[in-house]
């Protein structure tokens, strides 16, 4: 397409101030005297609406079916993930100005501001998109976009059978610690399917159960009749006005909880919730960032530090309050529940993890934690 013909009907819907529809379009292209055929008036059309109300030349990924994640990493690169990987695209802007003014229009329209003075940005679109940003030079190759987009349908315990990231005995050793009111962590590294699989396994949850759930950004969305969500919010530019997860669970222990939820634990709430799970608020799960189930009591002893909680105390509460880690790992594009551990302390009175449930190949072994994770089901369940 002529982009200098597409610059000049931009800059003649900007003056007037109309919208990006066909009509416009074809009274801009009138006004500059260029007469299209239909065809070509109806595509420049179509990139003129994504450019104002979309994602630009990244709208096509961002409506592609099984897309992930869209990156940009300057004008000349731009990957996408399709369920597989990261793989580039040929996609390519113009210049470094075109992909600054992208994200700069993007992390408008969530009401955030993005420029040289504020030269990064985390926010949620309208959609559920998780946008960040980081403008040149900042990001010394050219201003950078993420976008998370969230999954259009609601995971079952069924489809994560149907896709091979568990079987059926799996599958019914983890409704059961939902049953249970097992406290529970999901923990893995990015991409895994954290949020995917409690989104599933919340969905079990007993439909006459409140689940509140709190999000550093709404992605969890647990096909069940009764969920309360809520969302921190950052500081405005007066840096007033900040909602931290912290807050919103001390405020979900007011709300009549049956399940708290954290979608992810990754600062001082973890104080918040370890002490929830142990007065009385059971079944209380959500997820964390860490390479191996073995690392998560240390994970969450550093976020306690965050909190001024000493490691000692942290350990008291991750020992009584947490049942089980679900560890989630992903190799060549494939999501899989790759152990599940269970909370024990040891001689020096410090939590550590055993076994209960490991992957080796394409099979899943009982380990020496696996009767105890049961006995806790089943006890929960009495």
């Amino acid at each position: 397409m002529n982009q200098v013909l597409a610059s000049r009907v931009r800059n003649r819907l900007i003056a007037s101030n109309a919208v990006a529809s066909r009509g416009n379009v074809i009274e801009a292209l009138r006004e500059e005297g260029v007469v299209l055929s239909e065809d070509s008036a109806d595509e420049l059309a179509l990139v003129l609406e994504r450019e104002f109300n979309g994602a630009g030349v990244l709208q096509p990924l961002l409506e592609e079916h099984g897309v992930t994640d869209v990156l940009v990493n300057g004008p000349h690169a731009v990957w996408c993930d399709r369920g597989l990987g990261l793989e580039l695209t040929g996609i390519k802007f113009a210049s470094d100005n075109e992909v600054r003014r992208l994200a700069q229009r993007l992390a408008s329209t969530a009401g955030r501001r993005l420029d040289d003075a504020a030269p990064m940005v985390d926010a949620q679109l309208r959609d559920g998109t998780r946008l960040h940003c980081v403008l040149a030079p900042i990001a010394t190759a050219g201003t950078t976009i993420s976008l998370r987009i969230p999954s259009a349908k609601a995971f079952t315990v069924e489809s994560l059978i149907a896709a091979g990231s568990i079987n059926e005995e799996v599958a019914n050793l983890l409704v059961s610690m939902i049953s249970g009111r097992l406290a529970f962590l999901i923990s893995g590294g990015t991409g895994t399917g954290k949020t995917t699989v409690l989104s599933a396994l919340l969905a079990r949850v007993n439909p006459t159960h409140r689940i509140v759930i709190v999000e550093d950004s709404s992605e969890l969305n647990p096909s069940h009749p009764h969920v309360v969500r809520m969302q921190s919010r950052l500081a405005n530019v007066e840096g007033q006005g900040s909602i931290t997860l912290r807050d919103l669970v001390r405020t979900s222990l007011r709300m009549r909880p049956d399940r708290i939820v954290v979608g992810e634990v990754r600062g001082p709430e973890v104080v918040e919730l370890l002490t929830a799970l142990n007065t009385g608020h059971e079944g209380g799960c959500g997820t964390v960032h860490a390479n191996s189930p073995q690392a998560v009591p240390a994970r969450l002893a550093a976020l306690g530090l965050t909190a001024g909680i000493e490691r000692e105390a942290l350990h008291a509460l991750i020992g009584s309050g947490l049942d089980a880690v679900i560890h989630l790992s992903r190799v060549a594009g494939r999501r899989f529940v790759d152990g599940i551990h269970i909370f024990d302390f040891n001689e020096q009175g410090f939590v550590t993890t055993r076994a209960a449930l490991t992957r080796q190949d394409e099979t899943w072994v009982k380990e020496s934690g696996w009767s105890e994770l049961v006995g806790r089901c089943e006890r929960g369940q009495a």
